[in-house]
């Protein structure tokens, strides 16, 4: 059987994103169902290690270091903020994508982090935290005897 291909994707591969795509949009909290609409995950997040270290960057334009609250649990990093409204009366608004309201984004960590060392800067609408590792979880060297039989 000839499929005939469109953009250069198999037709049932297209159909299965789109559907994988409209089922976990059901299975938003609705806590994040204001930012849902607007972009998949907010705020966008990067994390990376370098030696006994994460760090991680957020995305949050136009916020104020008021505005976000950056905790740490074990593993888990919680960065909570709120953007503002900005609805002035009488405006009528012919688009609007950005979201606005309160937002809650968890993320998993791949270690524990030492809660009490975790450091957050904002600058430029980056917010960039280093996150120090507990000394459970940073590599440890062990020593390897020779035993003569």
């Amino acid at each position: 059987m000839n499929w005939r291909r469109t953009n250069g994707f198999h037709p049932l591969h297209q159909l299965r994103n789109e559907m994988d795509r409209l089922v976990g949009d059901m299975f938003t909290p609705a806590a994040q169902s204001t930012w849902a609409a607007t972009a998949r995950a907010f705020p966008a997040v990067n994390v990376w290690e370098n030696g006994d270290e994460l760090y991680a960057e957020a995305e949050v334009p136009g916020l104020k270091s008021e505005d976000i609250e950056v905790s740490v649990m074990g593993n888990e990093l919680t960065i909570k903020g709120r953007r503002g409204d900005g609805n002035q009366e009488g405006t009528s608004y012919h688009r609007r994508e950005r979201g606005v309201g309160e937002f809650t984004r968890v993320l998993r960590l791949p270690v524990e982090v030492d809660s009490d060392k975790v450091q957050a800067a904002l600058r430029d609408g980056v917010l960039t935290m280093t996150l120090p590792k507990t000394a459970a979880a940073k590599p440890r060297k062990i020593e390897v005897s020779s035993v003569n039989n």
